[in-house]
């Protein structure tokens, strides 16, 4: 488990100054990422980064980093703070999981919700007017709830192979937004002491109300489903902490305190990931495969016919994906990502992690027509 059996050696991270590589020359990196690499390593402050194999562009730095510096950026955590990816096993034995019944009950993921969520919030030490009306809910881009069987799993992980797992991928919706909103104007400079205060305090509520916000998409999925669960792994990648060493910003990367999802597309299987080279790699982990096309130039590359959006509601596994969005349809196709069983290899390359399950996917829940 976790060696790929694709004819690589294993080789250390390569390092250029203060940025480590966790990739090889092997790997498709888009060249604009490695300019923004570059460019936020010559920032004031700056004196790690680590990057992974899903780097790709992002509107204020590259995303698939992580990032050591003596003053805290928050483009470098970005617009949706939190947002993450946390993994769930259900007591519902996959066998017993009926495809079609699943798809017509994951829907209410996108139907107005009946449960006012302030008891949510203040249990788990958020104000309860802290944007509850969102809570629960996943939002667009390339947000998702997905019921995976697993393919494989290494027998020292304790996972029950027999079992239905849940990925769901979301953040603090607009609440991430409003607070990078606010702070605009300390992004050139960045922050130190006192001016930080503001934006960590607001930052780590955002955290916390993130990481909430997935644990009840997935309770509102088993309901659903009519099975229980338990978390797995509650990973986030948009975020920054204080350490000894100073402000570490993750962005598009992992936190790596245990096991770690590296989810592919809605049509490839996902991975769960070791991490093992926490120092080097700052804590942190590829979190995904990254975009390989933005989303402007996918409505180029993908037919908007009728019958081939119909198509892309069927994968290669027999899974089923919903989503009611024409454009978000196209600019999520599995196309305009990269491929994660790469990324995988990549990281067991550079031996900075392996890997202790593979998922398929086996309905994708994304958007329905009036959701926002």
């Amino acid at each position: 488990m976790g060696t790929f059996p694709m004819g690589s050696r294993l080789s250390a991270p390569q390092t250029r100054g203060a940025i480590t590589c966790f990739y090889t020359s092997d790997a498709w990196i888009d060249g604009r990422a490695e300019d923004q690499l570059n460019h936020v390593s010559t920032w004031s402050g700056v004196t790690k980064i680590a990057a992974f194999p899903d780097l790709h562009p992002g509107k204020y730095g590259p995303v698939g980093c992580a990032i050591l510096s003596d003053r805290l950026y928050p483009q470098l955590v970005g617009t949706d703070i939190g947002c993450g990816m946390s993994l769930f096993q259900l007591d519902l034995p996959i066998r017993k999981l009926k495809l079609e019944k699943a798809t017509r009950r994951l829907r209410v993921l996108g139907s107005p919700q009946d449960v006012p969520r302030h008891a949510d919030l203040a249990q788990a030490g958020l104000p309860g007017d802290l944007w509850p009306e969102a809570l629960g809910t996943i939002g667009g881009g390339n947000h998702f709830c997905e019921v995976q069987r697993s393919a494989e799993v290494s027998p020292h992980c304790d996972l029950d192979p027999d079992l239905t797992y849940l990925l769901v991928h979301s953040g603090s919706r607009g609440l991430g937004a409003s607070i990078f909103d606010t702070y605009m104007s300390d992004l050139q400079a960045g922050m130190i002491g006192a001016e930080a205060d503001g934006y960590r305090i607001a930052h780590d509520q955002a955290v916390r109300w993130a990481s909430l916000n997935r644990e009840i998409i997935a309770r509102r999925a088993a309901a659903a489903l009519r099975a229980d669960l338990v978390q797995i792994s509650d990973a986030p990648h948009n975020l920054v902490t204080e350490t000894d060493a100073g402000w570490l910003h993750r962005k598009g990367a992992a936190v790596a305190s245990g096991l770690v999802p590296l989810a592919g597309s809605r049509a490839t299987p996902s991975y769960l990931m070791e991490s093992l080279d926490q120092s080097a790699a700052l804590g942190a982990l590829a979190h995904g495969a990254g975009r390989r096309y933005d989303r402007s130039s996918m409505h180029g590359r993908v037919q908007g016919q009728k019958s081939n959006l119909e198509r892309m509601t069927r994968t290669s596994f027999g899974g089923r994906v919903i989503c009611e969005d024409r454009a978000l349809m196209i600019e999520e196709a599995p196309e305009a990502y990269k491929s994660a069983a790469q990324v995988a290899q990549q990281l067991v390359t550079t031996q900075a992690a392996k890997v202790v399950a593979t998922f398929h996917p086996v309905v994708t829940f994304k958007k329905i027509r009036g959701d926002r």
